[in-house]
């Protein structure tokens, strides 16, 4: 059948064609030579603001380290997700086993596109998301911060994952629907300074986003209900809704925000839990005025109702 065979290496032909596009929309990519030029040469105590804002501790740092010992970003910490267990690496200044021998462009390529020295995606567990929104001066000053930091022997244990997502080349096409350096929220022309320095600081470095925000079925967030509220990457606990939606903190003044993000008490005198307890611990290390603007904006947000599912009433 003559047809039969056309047909079969039409199919094939098509094939072919959609690998190769596959594999072409899925190639790492790089900065540009421009961006690159705003890198600048990087301050050491402007970057200290952004390591603590980025929360690079809380990843990297040995779990339950205390005091200088989180500044020995050893990494090493498993995420157990639904697509396996991710591990932050050894981020210290060990020229081996960390990036001791990373220049800055790779600190920038890696923060801002999600691409490794060698040319590889990294999987966006590291929020790469989030960090792409960042001014690339701020990633110079955080280089220069880290080179501060100690070396620390000992490569972390790499990633444990399933198929297909064990693919690193695929995180490519997910790349192309979910990385953006474009701001999630847009705000009116007149938006006050507060606010817009807010934005920056929750919506890049901070990456709060990434757990405050659902996520669709390929793990990317739903802008549509910006810090919403999600259920936990690990465990089966929620991570709460930070906007003024039903659910959420739309009680809380401004000032209860940034007071919370100092002390970790809430207005009714709660304690901060769980893994916020160490995300709190950075944001104490920002300056009054960062907290302040951290909070003008999430009163900014629009409000949305609750991101997860209901809890079950217990029988």
């Amino acid at each position: 059948m003559p047809w039969l065979k056309k047909l079969v290496g039409a199919l094939v032909v098509l094939g072919g064609v959609g690998a190769v596009a596959g594999w072409v929309l899925s190639a790492p990519a790089r900065l540009d030579s421009e961006t690159l030029a705003k890198l600048g040469p990087g301050d050491a105590a402007r970057g200290k603001r952004i390591f603590y804002a980025g929360g690079c501790t809380s990843c990297h740092a040995k779990l339950g380290s205390q005091g200088e010992a989180r500044l020995a970003l050893v990494g090493g910490l498993e995420l157990k997700t639904p697509f396996g267990i991710f591990v932050p690496p050894n981020i210290s200044q060990d020229p081996k086993d960390g990036i001791g021998a990373w220049s800055v462009e790779d600190l920038a390529n890696a923060m801002l596109k999600g691409v490794s020295p060698s040319g590889e995606h990294f999987y966006p567990a590291f929020p790469y998301a989030s960090y792409a929104r960042m001014k690339p001066a701020d990633i110079a000053d955080l280089y220069a911060f880290l080179k501060t930091l100690p070396a620390v022997a000992g490569k972390a244990p790499g990633n444990s994952l399933t198929f297909p997502f064990n693919i690193r080349r695929g995180i490519g096409l997910w790349k192309l629907l979910y990385l953006s350096d474009q701001p999630v929220i847009s705000l009116a022309e007149g938006t006050p300074a507060p606010v817009i320095a807010g934005r920056y600081l929750v919506e890049g470095p901070g990456h709060c986003g990434e757990c405050h925000t659902p996520r669709d079925f390929a793990g990317g967030t739903k802008k549509t209900e910006w810090l919403a509220g999600a259920v936990a990457a690990e465990g089966s606990g929620v991570v709460p809704n930070v906007t003024s939606g039903e659910g959420g903190i739309g009680n809380w003044s401004e000032a209860d925000i940034a007071n919370y993000l100092e002390t970790g008490f809430t207005p009714g005198f709660d304690s901060v839990g769980g893994a916020m307890v160490d995300v709190q611990r950075n944001m104490a290390e920002l300056t009054a005025g960062d907290r302040a603007a951290i909070a003008a904006y999430l009163k900014a947000v629009p409000p949305h109702p609750n991101g997860y599912p209901a809890r079950k009433k217990a029988k």
